[in-house]
């Protein structure tokens, strides 16, 4: 079974411009969540790691195309037309469209603007040639214009709903030309849209704006100008005279606008939102601990770096700052959070913004955090998440743990930039989030119905070389496979499985009479060191109850025997099983290293027992996979050839050792390869 492909990926490297990005990133997330993860990628991400496999779509915004083609050409648009070729989906506003035909023509004639040349990508067989209006200038709104754009609605399978025209932000982009003749001519190209107004440059006989382009077993669909911009966006321009009406024109056009950008994705083959989703904005952070007093102790440990403004408390934790608020005249802040995301009224105080913005460097908007030193937040305060189950399911845990050490971990729940201030088992938990990360270039989706947590390990300097750091993510995958079969009575046989190096799986409960797998869970260890330990954030993610945009821990529930009558699983539940049992394991792993009792719990729950897998590395040898190592945590993998005893696999003796952070171990493909 292939990977899922979850990733919308956004160019954010040489040759885009912030604006764009922003937009882009805004509209995607609005209309892609929470069935996609739109992130943002570096030139060098895309250059260097293996992001095709997750991939359902790649964006490149407005911007400039020279940088697009002065740090992508040759390698780079290599990746892009393969990865298009073998069935992706490329998306190209603005500059993205010029960048993607076979020839850009821009400003042809004015010394300082003009830019002509061959593209090697050529997803569109013909010519882009701009700006279709006159007046661009870089770094500028002065040639920005709300222009009108006539839909073919034949061109969509589905156009019952699709607007005849709307206006759409327009800044220096081109037109196709000659594309009513290259649908003809080559079959792969249609026409989605024209310019109604008269424009600058020679287009043939159609003036088409936007265009999709059958390339391979994929598809690309480039546009002139941005549908992708939304009018709450836009800032004023008092310089820029009747800039306020195009606003006003765009705000007008809004919901004509929205369905035919959610037509083009639709068109591209991703599964569209029904509805806009909304943009969070950031609750408060809510600090409270097992016993009260725990809260207050931590509260001191911040003093050095509180500073007061205007009669306020804050505290700067690394690139955040924190608003220690004070309801009733008492100190404020949080550890179990219903969301870190953004604050909507604080963001527009700080960055003048007049719309919510989930592309916006949040480091700088103030987190509000509410400390509760008295007793626990009540419901109301926390919807999302009843501190009172979570703290009665930690005691009940940690009778059944019957663990002398076990007695810390969950105490205290907050977010971790504070990172030298907080103990070990200290967790930072949150319902909704929307830029999770994984390892590479990897994301994680995380909507609401997820576990998020991130827990504070300060793991100490010395037992680096007999207990290393690379276990605690083993630690972790073991602790959510333990905690989910332990949950309550009737989940001991729920199907859920390791996958190898940081991965959890389920079994697909669309495919009920197939033993196949999909991922529920990813875990990512970040590591700094700090006054003698290695301090370790440890993340973990799990779509608990909701099923998009894989499956989930609920989902699975009907496959058991007697499940349909099991109760879902509640996420403070969860979370206080996973701790206690990680707290256990770990524990045991600070006592005796990754030892043979530990090494058999994780091949008890692993996917890879005697896995046969290629190594690429290695000339595309035949190997079986037999384990991981107890001293670096590397997977191994023995050499095998097919002339043993009647054709049977026979192990040559010879045995590799791969590092998880040097490998992609792609369990569906059988295939060990080093990452580029």
């Amino acid at each position: 079974m292939a990977s899922q492909k979850l990733n919308v990926l956004v160019y954010t490297g040489t040759g885009s411009t912030i604006e764009s990005v922003r937009h882009c990133i805004y509209s995607l997330r609005r209309l892609l969540g929470p069935n996609y993860a739109v992130n943002p990628i570096t030139e060098s991400a895309l250059l260097r790691e293996p992001w095709a496999p997750t991939c359902a779509l790649l964006v490149f915004p407005g911007g400039a195309d020279l940088g697009y083609c002065r740090v992508l050409n040759g390698a780079g648009n290599r990746s892009i037309a393969q990865f298009v070729r073998r069935g992706g989906a490329y998306l190209g506003f603005c500059a993205g469209g010029y960048y993607a035909c076979r020839r850009c023509e821009f400003e042809v004639g004015n010394l300082e603007l003009e830019v002509t040349g061959s593209r090697e990508l050529a997803f569109y067989p013909g010519t882009c040639r701009g700006g279709a209006f006159p007046g661009f200038e870089y770094h500028s709104e002065r040639g920005a214009r709300a222009t009108t754009i006539s839909v073919l609605k034949d061109a969509f399978p589905d156009s019952a709903s699709l607007p005849s025209e709307f206006r759409c932000y327009y800044n220096g982009g081109g037109v196709f030309v000659n594309a009513d003749k290259l649908a003809v001519e080559s079959g792969n190209v249609q026409v989605l849209a024209e310019y109604t107004d008269d424009i600058a440059v020679e287009s043939g006989a159609t003036k088409a704006a936007i265009v999709y382009c059958k390339v391979g077993e994929g598809a690309a669909l480039l546009t002139g100008p941005h549908p992708e911009f939304d009018a709450v966006n836009l800032s004023r321009q008092v310089d820029v005279p009747g800039y306020d009406q195009l606003i006003e024109a765009l705000k007008t056009d809004e919901d004509a606008r929205t369905i035919f950008l959610r037509a083009c994705l639709t068109k591209l083959g991703l599964e569209v939102s029904q509805g806009a989703s909304p943009v969070p904005s950031l609750s408060k952070i809510h600090l409270s601990a097992l016993h009260h007093s725990d809260v207050s102790e931590i509260l001191c440990s911040f003093e050095d770096i509180i500073t007061k403004e205007n009669g306020e408390e804050y505290i700067k934790g690394g690139n955040d700052l924190f608003h220690l608020e004070k309801p009733d005249s008492r100190w404020s802040l949080a550890s179990l959070s219903e969301a870190l995301l953004s604050d909507v009224v604080e963001s527009k105080k700080k960055t003048g913004r007049t719309s919510p913005d989930p592309t916006a460097d949040y480091s700088h908007v103030p987190k509000r955090i509410v400390s509760h030193e008295d007793a626990w937040p009540e419901p109301k305060e926390t919807p999302y998440f009843n501190h009172s189950i979570f703290y009665s399911s930690l005691r009940q845990f940690r009778e059944k743990e019957e663990a002398e050490e076990a007695e810390s971990w969950g105490n205290v729940l907050m977010n971790h930039n504070l990172l030298s201030k907080l103990p070990t088992g200290f967790t930072f938990a949150a319902t909704t989030q929307i830029a999770g990360r994984g390892r590479g270039a990897n994301v994680w989706v995380a909507p609401p119905g997820s576990l998020i947590m991130s827990t504070v390990i300060n793991h100490p300097a010395h037992y680096a070389a007999t207990r290393p750091i690379v276990f605690i993510q083993y630690l972790a995958a073991l602790s959510i496979v333990e905690a989910v079969k332990s949950y309550d009575d009737g989940y001991s046989e729920f199907p859920i499985k390791i996958k190898w190096p940081n991965d959890v799986y389920v079994r697909d409960p669309s495919k009920p009479n197939e033993v196949s797998y999909v991922k529920v869970a990813g875990i990512l260890a970040n590591c700094a060191y700090s006054s003698g330990s290695f301090q370790v954030v440890l993340g973990i993610g799990i779509n608990t109850n909701n099923a998009r945009p894989t499956t989930s821990l609920d989902a699975v529930l009907p496959l058991l025997e007697g499940g349909k009558k099991l109760g879902s699983f509640r996420i403070e539940r969860l979370l206080a099983r996973i701790l206690t049992r990680l707290e256990t394991l770990y524990t045991e792993f600070c006592r005796n290293g990754f030892s043979r009792d530990l090494e058999g719990k994780y091949y008890q729950h692993w996917l890879h027992t005697n896995q046969i897998v290629t190594l690429e590395a290695e000339g595309g040898v035949k190997a079986r996979v037999v384990g991981i190592t107890r001293d670096w945590g590397m997977l191994m993998a023995e050499e095998v050839a097919d002339n043993g005893i009647n054709g049977a696999l026979r192990s040559t003796g010879k045995v590799w050792a791969l590092q998880s952070d040097e490998n992609s171990f792609d369990f569906w493909k059988g295939l060990v390869k080093r990452k580029i």
